[in-house]
């Protein structure tokens, strides 16, 4: 893990803001991806959810759902909130894929990989985030 002087440089670093906001980049492209395919109700996300227990038409309300925190999560301000609402998302989607049998590194940890995406871009850009949220080493003795 990272030292107190690590943090510092960490902190004044453009690489760690540059990998912050292409990790912040991947995971909105992606999301905005999702969030599209759901709003315009392809077959396709008719066909997953129903493989999963969900009734027809839940693709529309999730993708409204994750349009609103794709919003949240992009402005600056509430960025944090966005990928705390996200987190709700993927722990459902965690749980559905659970429930249903689906491959574990593949399906049930994907919401997992996407989080870690999420947090970490936030995480790298921000250093009020690294305060609260701090990496380091145990002291020794």
């Amino acid at each position: 893990m990272f030292s107190r002087s690590h943090d510092d440089t960490l902190e004044s670093s453009s690489l760690a803001l540059w990998i912050g906001r292409g990790l912040s980049g991947i995971f909105a492209l992606f999301m905005a991806l999702d969030t599209a395919i759901k709003l315009l109700q392809l077959k396709v996300v008719e066909q997953s959810m129903a493989a999963l227990g969900y009734p027809p038409g839940m693709g529309l309300p999730i993708g409204g759902i994750e349009a609103i925190l794709l919003v949240l999560y992009l402005v600056r301000r509430t960025s944090v909130l966005g990928a705390v609402l996200f987190m709700a998302i993927f722990g459902g989607a965690i749980a559905s894929h659970l429930r249903a049998g689906d491959p574990l590194l593949t399906h049930v940890l994907f919401g997992v990989y996407l989080g870690c995406f999420a947090w970490g871009g936030l995480w790298l850009r921000d250093p009020a985030l690294r305060a609260v949220f701090p990496l380091r080493r145990r002291e020794r003795a």
